[in-house]
């Protein structure tokens, strides 16, 4: 029996596409979001197409180009606080829902490892 990824079971590219593409015009409308996303959206969505593409199985894209995805590291510099750490997981939800890949046993499983990154970036109280 074959094992598939998250990647392949959510529907590969197209579905991380589309939920990268349905996410960051929710981020940049949070009060609480938007300031920690300042810059060139299109390559703030690049790296969270290809930190996706990793998480779920799809190769290893992000590391290829920028090395391991300590991601708490990367994002140190950010105020990483419980309530954006919050939001920002609420904001996947809601766009899991939105793109219907939450009823899918791929998307549970991506929101579940979600959960587990969430309070691992909080970085300030």
């Amino acid at each position: 029996m074959e094992i598939k990824t998250i990647y392949d079971r959510i529907g590969g590219d197209e579905a991380i596409r589309k939920i990268v593409d349905t996410f960051y015009p929710k981020v940049y409308e949070n009060e609480e979001l938007s300031p920690l996303f300042e810059g060139d959206i299109a390559e703030i969505k690049r790296k969270q197409w290809m930190f996706l593409t990793q998480l779920t199985g799809g190769g290893a894209l992000y590391s290829e180009e920028f090395g391991p995805p300590n991601m708490r590291v990367r994002h140190m510099p950010f105020e990483i606080t419980p309530v954006r750490a919050q939001a920002w997981l609420k904001l996947m939800h809601e766009t899991l829902t939105e793109t219907g890949l939450i009823e899918t046993d791929g998307g549970k499983a991506l929101f579940e490892r979600l959960s587990q990154i969430a309070p691992i970036m909080i970085n300030r109280q």
